[in-house]
């Protein structure tokens, strides 16, 4: 069940890495195959700016998907994200691994899925989100639930949710521009 804005923000500024669903979360869940059986998925870029902005932050962040896939490994390498789980049947059997290969608790990792494959993640997470056309099972599990659906920048919402707790969504943005944002002019 979504948190108030008050707990939600709480929540947040514990918040360090991210464990990310990719059919459904990364991508709009269609799995598109060509006549040659070569498999396709189409990714956000405005979440793939956003987890490069994680990642400057200081953030971690990894992939826990129930399939396997040459692309997503591509977009995993192309965003900087080294810890890529795929074709885990039990996403929650890789949890203990991520925890310790980060030194860090539980509460301090946000969840973001959109299936039941994902709540066993939910339920260890210290923020679970849903994106905004998740199962319904998966939304009522959540802390927060996106206003963006997946594989159209529900991703980028998160990280900007977060950042913007930690007080530090200004300093990304700043870091693009000349501060001329803040005065309703854009950069």
């Amino acid at each position: 069940m979504p948190l108030d804005q008050n707990s939600l923000v709480e929540r947040c500024r514990a918040i360090d890495a991210l464990v990310l669903d990719v059919d459904g979360t990364l991508t709009d869940g269609r799995i598109i195959y060509g006549d040659d059986g070569v498999e396709s998925k189409q990714f956000h870029v405005r979440d793939g700016s956003g987890l490069k902005f994680w990642a400057a932050a200081g953030k971690r962040a990894a992939i826990v998907t129930g399939r396997r896939s040459d692309v997503v490994s591509r977009r995993a390498s192309e965003l900087g994200i080294s810890l890529v789980y795929q074709g885990v049947s039990r996403k929650d059997a890789v949890w203990a691994e991520l925890l310790t290969v980060w030194n860090c608790p539980g509460e301090h990792v946000a969840v973001v899925g959109d299936d039941l494959p994902d709540l066993p993640l939910f339920r260890r997470a210290g923020l679970r989100i849903a994106v905004a056309d998740a199962a319904p099972e998966v939304q009522q599990a959540a802390d927060y639930v996106t206003r963006k659906r997946g594989g159209r920048g529900a991703v980028r919402e998160v990280i900007e949710l977060i950042l913007q707790a930690q007080g530090r969504w200004t300093s990304v943005v700043e870091s693009y521009g000349d501060g001329a944002w803040r005065q309703g002019n854009p950069p």
